[in-house]
């Protein structure tokens, strides 16, 4: 134990899969891991998913510390880090014993945050148990321990999170009027009235009926007027889909995150928006996170991998059809989404089939993007070579993974993380345009 250490964390399994880095995430606070984690994280040594990179990379990173791991004081993380230390496991109290009847790495690990804490007793040293596992930390806290999520990559609050819009009402008549005209730039020295644009953020200017919508450049240290405009049939139906098309059709924006409830048109404006500018592109891929599968449920449907695969990419199917019912079967842009399929210039895969590949200019499409960690949007961003273009797509209240929530996701992450950035845009969709009733349960239900 370190001398300085207030804290000593406990670790999850769990926590180490989500990131490995967070060997160095916890300060001078000292980290125990249990024996049955190098146990569990053994099982995860061979495989290609993210679990599977966290897990040999925290191995590694644990392998390369120098000093006595197993002792009481455990090795130096390195300069002002705490230390770090594997616990053996030791035999369970009988309470322990009669509060759970089966003997599992959860139980294991409670077991050696109750001995910690045993051997604190008398100091001002907390024992806290950190797992992304919220039955675990229940349970923690019914035997007395503090238990706390991993919170290293969080957000402060979804609520506050960049929505990439701003509405400003009361707008000088003259200053509405000016993006009429001038080729609908306006400076930025003229319009006093907004305060800290922020690159690439949108606005809806207003005073009384006079309206316009403008998106800051902050190159040119300008706001220009959003036009409504129609990508491949689709047509934006609200302020928040002009300026999400306007952020897709524009050369200048690389990375660009829509966040959105169900029937926002998340999916369908930024496919529309490729197949408008394709001709810019080596070829259009969407691709989504196969979550419910986890390798394991494969098995269970019938067919080889594509049939297996299939249903899981059907919703990117279906907006794709959206768009291809806007023209009769015989108008040339139906036949040239068949032709793009055929040829693979247009591409729905799963998320994990693009794993080692370089994406030139390419228009990729990450959809279902609330369902990755942090280090998979970052992977992903990372395999971008020249000339290509990323969008994601989420909703952040509607996360399917068990290990993530609305403030730890690789969507919610990355908005926090590249706002002001020139090469970014976001924008979160708020109206439901799919349907009246699709939008009445969406609030409702």
């Amino acid at each position: 134990m370190s001398p300085a250490t207030s804290k000593i964390f406990v670790l999850d399994t769990n926590v180490i899969l989500h990131d490995a880095s967070c060997i160095s995430k916890f300060g001078e606070s000292d980290i125990v891991l249990p024996i049955t984690v190098l146990e569990e994280l053994d099982k995860f040594k061979r495989g290609s998913e993210n679990i599977h990179f966290q897990a040999r990379e925290f191995v590694r990173l644990l392998d390369s510390l120098t000093g006595p791991i197993l002792s009481d004081e455990g090795a130096s993380r390195g300069e002002g880090l705490g230390n770090i230390r594997v616990m053996l496991g030791s035999p369970s109290s009988q309470k322990f014993k009669d509060a759970f009847l089966e003997d599992l790495p959860d139980h294991r690990i409670l077991q050696c945050a109750l001995r910690i804490q045993e051997e604190c007793e008398g100091t001002d040293i907390q024992v806290i148990v950190v797992s992304k596992d919220m039955n675990l930390r229940l349970k923690a806290r019914s035997l007395g321990l503090t238990s706390e999520g991993y919170r290293a990559d969080q957000v402060e609050s979804v609520d506050n999170l960049y929505s990439g819009k701003r509405m400003v009402t009361e707008m000088p008549t003259e200053s509405i009027d000016s993006f009429y005209g001038n080729s609908g730039f306006v400076d930025e020295q003229h319009l006093p009235q907004i305060e800290k644009p922020i690159a690439n953020e949108n606005f809806v200017l207003r005073n009384g009926s006079k309206s316009a919508l403008a998106t800051y450049q902050a190159g040119a240290k300008a706001f220009k007027r959003i036009e409504k405009t129609t990508a491949y049939g689709i047509v934006p139906r609200n302020s928040e889909q002009s300026f999400a098309l306007s952020a897709l059709l524009n050369d200048d924006i690389r990375l660009i995150t829509l966040a959105g409830k169900a029937g926002t048109g998340k999916t369908l404006l930024a496919l529309a928006a490729a197949l408008e500018c394709r001709s810019r592109y080596r070829q259009i891929l969407l691709a989504r996170p196969v979550v419910p599968l986890s390798n394991r449920d494969l098995g269970f449907l019938p067919g080889d991998i594509h049939a297996k695969l299939d249903p899981y990419m059907q919703p990117l199917f279906d907006n794709l059809n959206v768009i291809r019912h806007q023209y009769n079967d015989n108008d040339p842009k139906a036949q040239k989404i068949h032709e793009m399929l055929d040829n693979e210039k247009l591409v729905i895969t799963p998320l994990s089939y693009i794993r080692g590949r370089s994406l030139q200019r390419m228009f990729f499409i990450v959809d279902e993007a609330q369902n990755l960690t942090p280090h998979e949007v970052k992977t992903i961003i990372t395999r971008a070579g020249e000339g290509t273009k990323i969008v994601f797509t989420g909703d952040m209240h509607q996360i399917d993974q068990p290990y993530l929530d609305k403030l730890s996701n690789g969507l919610s992450h990355l908005v926090n993380r590249m706002v002001g950035q020139q090469l970014y845009a976001h924008v979160t969709l708020e109206k439901g345009e799919r349907s009246e009733l699709a939008d009445l349960a969406s609030d409702l239900l």
